[in-house]
C-alpha cells in the first residue's frame, strides 16, 4: 500500500495483510501447490496439512473442540447460505432489522417459499433487546439468525444472551461473524451458538474467498450441502459423503489461499483477540471524539467504542455520502466506503436509507496519527 494512501474500508476486507499471511501463501505455491485429499504423493498430503492447519487454527480462535466441525467455504455469505437452506424448508425463523443482505436476501427467498419470518425492530442506535427476540419466539420457531455486529454502525449486537434464549427454547442460533471473527472474543459454547459463519478476509487477515461455518455436532443430518460433487473421498460412491466436513466441501479447495487463512488466524491468535479488540477500541474512540468536535457532522449508531467494531457511519452537511468519499479520496487520500453497504434493512433502521451514509472502518494496522488525519480531513471537507 503507498504511503499516500489511508486504509479506513476494514469493514469491506482488511489491509494491508500481515506478513505472515502472504510468506504462507507464497511458500505454498513455490513448494508445489498440490491437490489434497485427490492424491497420495507427497505434495496432495503436505496440502491437506495445510487445510487441516486452518481448521485447527480456526477451531482455536472459536472455542471449537473438534476442527472437523469446521466447513471451509468461499466466504461467509456461502456459510449463510448452508445453514439458512439446510436448516429452513419450513417453519417460522427470527431476525433482526440490522443484518446485512448475506442473511436477509436467503431468509426472503425462504419466505417467498413459504418459511414464515419475523424480522425483529432494534433501536435507531442499532441496538437490539434480547426480550424483543423472546417475544418472537412461536411453537414452531426453528432458528434465529443474528448479526455479531452491525457493518454499517459497528453495533455489536447481545450474542449470549440471545444465545441463551434460543437455547432455553430449543431453538437453533446462527450467528453471522464476518466483522467479528478475530477482533471480539468469540467461544461457541458459552454462547449458545449452533452454527457461527464467518470470513476470512477481514479480522482474520486472511485472502479474499475464504471463510467457513462451524455446525455444532449433530447438526450436520438436517443440514443439506449447497453443491455435491468431487471431496477426495469416498469415490466409490456417487452419493455425497454424509460426514463432516466432506458433506460440504465438494471441488478443489482454495489450498493458496486457506494457507493465507491459517497464516492470519495464527497473527490473530499471537497478538491475541483481546489486545486487537483493544487496540481497535482506542482508535475508534479517537475518531468519535473528534467527530464530536466538528458541527455539521451527524454519527450514527452506539457512538461509544466500547458498544461498536470499530465502524463508524456518519454524514456530513450538504454532501452526498457518494460526493464525500470521492472527494476525500480525491483530495487526502483516504479510503472510505458510502452508500448503503448491503444492509439497506440496517440503514431503514437508523434512518439513513435511501442513501446511506459515509463509512471509516479501522483495522489493527490503522495508527493514531491516521486518525487525526481523518478528523482534520473530515473537518475540512466540512468547512468547504
Amino acid at each position: 500500500m503507498t504511503p499516500d494512501i489511508l486504509y479506513f474500508d476494514n469493514a469491506a476486507t482488511s489491509c494491508p495483510k500481515p506478513p505472515e499471511t502472504l510468506r504462507a501463501m507464497r511458500r505454498f505455491m513455490e513448494a508445489g501447490g498440490g491437490s489434497p485429499g485427490r492424491s497420495g504423493h507427497r505434495l496432495s498430503i503436505a496440502a491437506a496439512r495445510v487445510i487441516f492447519a486452518a481448521r485447527e487454527a480456526l477451531a482455536g480462535l472459536f472455542g471449537v473442540d473438534d476442527p472437523l466441525r469446521i466447513v471451509l467455504t468461499k466466504n461467509a455469505t456461502e456459510a449463510l447460505n448452508i445453514a439458512a437452506a439446510g436448516l429452513l424448508p419450513g417453519d417460522h425463523v427470527i431476525t433482526s432489522g440490522m443484518e446485512h443482505n448475506s442473511v436477509m436476501r436467503p431468509l426472503r427467498a425462504l419466505e417467498a417459499a413459504g418459511v414464515a419470518l419475523t424480522v425483529v425492530s432494534c433501536s435507531a442506535a442499532g441496538e437490539l433487546d434480547p426480550d424483543d427476540v423472546r417475544a418472537a419466539i412461536r411453537t414452531e420457531t426453528k432458528a434465529i439468525f443474528l448479526t455479531h455486529a452491525s457493518n454499517v454502525t459497528g453495533t455489536i449486537m447481545p450474542v449470549a444472551e440471545v444465545g441463551r434464549i434460543a437455547r432455553d427454547h430449543g431453538i437453533l442460533f446462527c450467528v453471522d461473524a464476518a466483522q467479528t471473527a478475530g477482533a471480539l472474543p468469540i467461544d461457541v459454547g458459552p454462547m449458545g451458538i449452533d452454527l457461527l459463519a464467518f470470513t476470512g478476509h477481514k479480522s482474520l487477515f486472511g485472502p479474499q474467498g475464504t471463510g467457513g461455518l462451524y455446525i455444532r455436532e449433530g447438526l450436520e443430518e438436517g443440514i443439506a450441502p449447497l453443491m455435491r460433487g468431487g471431496t477426495g473421498s469416498r469415490s466409490e460412491f456417487e452419493e455425497q459423503p454424509a460426514f463432516m466436513p466432506d458433506r460440504y466441501e465438494s471441488g478443489t479447495p482454495n489450498t493458496v489461499g486457506i494457507a493465507g487463512l491459517a497464516a492470519g488466524a495464527g497473527f490473530v491468535a499471537e497478538k491475541g483477540v483481546d489486545a486487537i479488540r483493544r487496540r481497535e477500541e482506542a482508535l475508534t474512540e479517537q475518531f468519535l471524539a473528534g467527530l464530536r468536535d466538528l458541527d455539521g457532522v451527524t454519527v450514527y449508531g452506539p457512538k461509544a467504542a466500547s458498544r461498536q467494531m470499530p465502524v463508524v457511519s456518519f454524514r456530513i452537511v450538504g454532501l452526498d455520502p457518494a460526493e464525500a468519499a470521492l472527494k476525500l479520496d480525491e483530495r487526502f487520500g483516504i479510503l472510505s466506503r458510502p452508500g448503503l453497504h448491503c444492509a439497506p434493512a440496517a440503514h431503514r433502521t437508523i434512518g439513513t436509507a435511501p442513501t446511506g451514509t459515509l463509512r471509516f472502518s479501522f483495522g489493527y494496522f490503522n495508527t493514531e496519527a491516521e486518525i487525526r488525519t481523518a478528523v482534520e480531513a473530515v473537518g475540512r471537507l466540512r468547512a468547504r
